[in-house]
């Protein structure tokens, strides 16, 4: 049975993939800074551990690995979906710009650098990051930055573990239905992104981009860069298309 660590599981994203991942087999560490929620939400699921964690502290970052390591003396399976979208214009104070890099940048890749020795040492393992298509399209200032961030590092760590058993996938969603985005009707549901992710554990891919309707505008942004300038002009820095949960 393998073991999954789950980032921002207390809703949205974290909350669906955890409870499909749990329901096909899989042990689910449930990581959010929401203890009454994940609690509850363990209870509700087989073989699943609530761990409250606030990931912009590298002290419970420890304390979440170690306690997924105690299950079965494996980690099987990473899924950073913790994140913070908002308002993020360049022009934003600077607590929320921290904010954002803290939770979308560099939890991730501390939690890459905690189980990598790991999955190194039982030859394998499966590294799922939630990066957003504002990643591929610059459309929401910090935010977007923090998400062309993890692109970078999701294939940098990709080349560098070619070879070991290591799995690492980047998983682009567009709009999704939920918190960040309840006055936009007719939006898939977060299962269309967690069923990317289990099958990316499963068999792991470069990237994923879903709905698949964004990949062409992705494609045209990066064919046609003048052209999505004028597109997006004035409207660069409006709320982040995914609002993860701590």
């Amino acid at each position: 049975m393998p073991v999954v660590i789950v980032t921002g599981a207390s809703s949205g994203i974290g909350r669906v993939t955890a409870e499909r991942l749990a329901r096909n087999g899989a042990t689910v560490v449930l990581a959010a800074r929401r203890a009454d929620t994940i609690a509850a939400l363990a209870e509700q699921l087989p073989n699943a551990v609530a761990v409250p964690t606030d990931v912009r502290d590298q002290e419970a970052l420890d304390r979440l690995v170690e306690r997924a390591m105690a299950v079965t003396g494996r980690i099987d399976g990473l899924v950073n979906n913790a994140g913070v979208g908002g308002v993020a214009s360049v022009l934003s104070e600077d607590s929320a710009a921290e904010g954002m890099i803290q939770v979308n940048l560099l939890a991730p890749i501390r939690l890459m650098r905690a189980v990598v020795p790991i999955m190194r040492a039982q030859g394998g393992g499966s590294i799922v990051n939630i990066g957003s298509v504002a990643g591929e399209v610059g459309i929401s200032g910090v935010y977007s930055a923090t998400k062309f961030a993890l692109r970078g590092m999701t294939d940098s760590v990709r080349r560098e573990l070619v070879g070991t058993g290591i799995g690492v996938t980047l998983i682009e969603p567009g709009y999704i239905a939920g918190d960040a985005n309840k006055n936009r009707s007719g939006l898939p549901g977060p299962e269309i992104v967690a069923a990317a992710v289990e099958k990316a554990l499963r068999r792991p891919r470069r990237r994923v981009i879903v709905p698949a309707k964004y990949r062409a505008a992705v494609m045209f942004a990066n064919l046609f860069p003048a052209v999505a300038d004028r597109i997006y002009a004035g409207k660069a820095a409006g709320k982040g298309d995914v609002k993860g949960r701590l």
